[in-house]
C-alpha cells in the first residue's frame, strides 16, 4: 500500500506542475497526503519485513507504478527498454519478497 501511496504523490507532483491557482493547491495538499501515508506504510512494513526487502519493494512498487502512470497518463514514451527494465525490476521484487524470511 506504501508504494501504491509513491505512486499517488508522484502522480500529485505532475499534476500540480501542469495545474495553476487553486487546483495546483489541491494537487500539492494531495501530494503531502500520499506522501505522509507512503511514509508511515513503510514504516508499518518496516516492523515485519527486513529493512533493505521492505524498502526495495516500497520504491520499486512506487517506481513501476510511476513509469506505467507516466506512460498512461502523461503520454511518456513506451520503448521497448523502458518495458523491458521495468519487467527485470518487477522480477526483482519478486525476489527480493520471495527469499525474505518473516
Amino acid at each position: 500500500m506504501g508504494g501504491l501511496f509513491e505512486v499517488g504523490f508522484t502522480f500529485s507532483l505532475g499534476k500540480a506542475k501542469e495545474s495553476t491557482g487553486n487546483s495546483s493547491l489541491f494537487w500539492y495538499l494531495l501530494f503531502g497526503i500520499c506522501l505522509t501515508a507512503s511514509m508511515l506504510l513503510l514504516m508499518k512494513a518496516t516492523q515485519t519485513l527486513p529493512l533493505g526487502t521492505a524498502y526495495a519493494v516500497w520504491t520499486g512498487i512506487g517506481a513501476v507504478g510511476t513509469v506505467l502512470v507516466g506512460i498512461f497518463v502523461f503520454n511518456e514514451p513506451a520503448t521497448f527498454l523502458r518495458l523491458f527494465f521495468i519487467f527485470t525490476l518487477i522480477a526483482s521484487i519478486i525476489g527480493l519478497k520471495a527469499v525474505s524470511t518473516i
